[in-house]
């Protein structure tokens, strides 16, 4: 008896010093933890506390008598979603573009950081960073705007030039098949350049001596890139494609609502839009929140998927 009183009060005791350690700790940095609260009040505030509205999928939501007192219908609005003609064209329509995303725009950040880091001449590399980061800066309306004045068959840049050469027009806008090409093109043209900034922060943090040895050894600059540049910047690379499958189904509403039209509809229509169109347009708002939890599903177990492949292959993950 005198020994498991002995064992309980000394445990009390080392959870009491462990307490105390990390009080002291969180005292220790606090400005730290202040510095979180506004990104930790954004979460909660924008991305949390709406959660409760996904009950509308499993309810015929009706505006005045609010989501606790709506009709609760079950998996109705999911079995309308799956069997309605248009669901194969939505997903066909999302999944390439999201593919088209990952095979095409996911590496050019890296490509452009590794070239970046190659250049000597600091100005230089500034001057091509600056020129790089302004677009995303630039909302979408102006973007698709200027896509217009150079693609457009009523006096594009683009199109009489093609005119003068050839005598012909090409309906960029409006024939489907260049639809894709124009959206990805728009994406990398707007956003290559910002994602170059945490892979150039990432290679900042690569010990030159590393560099010098190789150097020292005969290695080639593309042996250097190979074997230090790439292997120094794989876990960053591996968590932001992570994170990428995360909203691998989210393909843009504001560029693609502003880029379609009723002759590229069959290849443009994504979730994002359909949810607009029924949810805002046609107040159907518990059927386009059940289309929007859909994809959302799909959207955590790619996460999920991917951070155990990632864990199984030697990498850290996201959690």
């Amino acid at each position: 008896m005198e020994a498991k009183s002995v064992k309980s009060s000394t445990r009390i005791r080392t959870k009491e010093r462990q307490a105390n350690m990390s009080w002291k700790e969180f005292y220790k940095n606090r400005w730290l933890y202040i510095m979180l609260l506004p990104g930790i009040i954004y979460f909660v505030v924008f991305k949390y506390v709406p959660m409760y509205g996904i009950v509308m999928a499993f309810q015929d939501y009706v505006p005045y008598r609010g989501i606790w007192e709506s009709n609760w219908v079950g998996f109705k609005h999911f079995e309308r979603f799956f069997s309605e003609p248009q669901f194969w064209m939505l997903f066909r329509n999302t999944l390439i573009l999201a593919l088209y995303n990952i095979i095409f725009f996911f590496p050019l950040p890296i490509i452009v950081s590794l070239m970046l880091n190659e250049v000597v001449t600091e100005r230089f590399k500034r001057f091509v960073q600056t020129l790089i980061y302004v677009p995303h800066f630039v909302s979408w309306v102006v973007v698709v705007g200027v896509f217009y004045m150079i693609f457009t068959t009523e006096g594009g840049i683009l199109n009489e030039l093609i005119f003068a050469i050839t005598g012909q027009k090409i309906a960029f806008l409006l024939e489907p098949g260049w639809f894709r090409t124009m959206i990805i093109s728009q994406s990398i043209w707007k956003e290559v350049g910002w994602g170059t900034i945490i892979f150039l922060a990432a290679l900042s943090g690569v010990d030159t001596q590393l560099y010098e040895a190789a150097r020292m050894d005969g290695a080639s600059r593309w042996r250097q890139l190979w074997h230090i540049t790439l292997p120094a910047i794989r876990s960053t690379i591996i968590i932001l494609l992570i994170l990428r499958l995360g909203t691998f189904l989210d393909t843009g509403f504001e560029q693609i609502f502003l880029m379609l039209t009723s002759t590229n509809r069959d290849v443009g229509e994504v979730f994002d839009t359909y949810v607009y169109v029924k949810g805002m347009t046609q107040a159907q708002y518990s059927y386009s929140a059940a289309v929007g939890l859909f994809k959302s599903v799909i959207g955590l177990l790619l996460v999920v998927g991917a951070n155990q492949l990632a864990k199984k292959c030697g990498e850290e993950g996201i959690y």
